[in-house]
């Protein structure tokens, strides 16, 4: 897309006529003896400029609206490729995180052991949890009007995160600094990322032991997970880690960072949130 409004060639255009013109006028009137003769001749030229700037004044805006409207269409579209990429993320959250915590939670109950009932409550709360929000987000998309938006996630939410990512199998220990006076934009992503983050421990380690620790840093916030790697018996879930690539694109657009890789026999992950309000 231009950054600028394609008037300069009407300007320049008209610029020349206006000097092949004038010369034209100046050599028509040396070359009259007679005053009438000349002044009909520079009657003429003025009437032919005046007519020339009309001309290009109403081609200058046609060219204007032109712009716009290819502007505003280009402004529409990409707000259209944001939107489909902010659906596609809301979809992976919920599909991806709900019916993996349904797989995972039915895997540790067949082959590590424990109390059917208890892991058949589990898989039929987080069923209900994953549908409730895929009818919401369905909700949103079929209603014509725009729907009303459910209040941003923040840091108080992760006691939460933690217990559904406990009902799942892992063990899992948040460790937090005093975070008050973080913006409300980081503790989205802050949240995201620990959810993310236990989804893979889960999916990846089973019921294994993790902790979550967050602190500060100057410029943001630090989120590590660390998990003791995957119980005996224990095979990975197909598809998980892909969150990853999405929750590593969000970081690199808000300048932050995210790494990911084996750590002893487990694995850790570590991400550094920016935040203006940090010093």
């Amino acid at each position: 897309m231009q950054d600028e409004q394609p008037t300069w060639r009407s300007r320049a255009w008209l610029a020349a006529v206006l000097v092949i013109l004038g010369l034209g006028a100046g050599i028509a009137l040396a070359g009259f003896e007679n005053a009438a003769a000349a002044g009909s001749v520079l009657g003429a030229a003025a009437v032919a400029v005046a007519a020339v700037i009309v001309w290009a004044a109403l081609r200058t805006r046609a060219e204007r609206r032109r712009y716009e409207d290819e502007l505003a269409a280009w402004a529409a579209e990409r707000a259209a490729g944001a939107e489909r990429l902010r659906i596609a993320r809301e979809l992976h959250d919920v599909v991806s995180h709900g019916l993996g915590a349904i797989t995972v939670r039915a895997a540790v109950a067949r082959r590590i052991g424990g109390s059917e009932d208890d892991a058949l409550a589990d898989i039929e709360r987080a069923s209900r949890q994953a549908t409730t929000e895929l009818r919401r987000m369905l909700t949103v998309l079929r209603s014509p009007e725009p729907a009303p938006l459910r209040p941003a996630e923040t840091l108080a939410d992760l006691p939460e995160i933690v217990r559904r990512a406990v009902d799942t199998g892992p063990a899992v220990e948040l460790v937090s600094e005093d975070l008050r006076g973080v913006s409300a934009g980081a503790q989205l992503t802050i949240v995201a990322v620990v959810r993310e983050a236990l989804h893979n421990v889960a999916a990846h380690a089973g019921p294994a032991s993790a902790v979550v620790r967050i602190g500060r840093r100057p410029g943001g916030v630090a989120v590590e997970v660390v998990d003791d790697g995957p119980v005996e018996g224990w095979r990975a879930q197909r598809g998980a880690g892909r969150g990853l690539d999405g929750l590593r694109e969000r970081l690199d657009a808000l300048g932050g960072t995210l790494e990911a890789g084996r750590h002893g026999t487990g694995w850790r992950l570590v991400a550094v949130v920016p935040d203006e309000r940090e010093p």
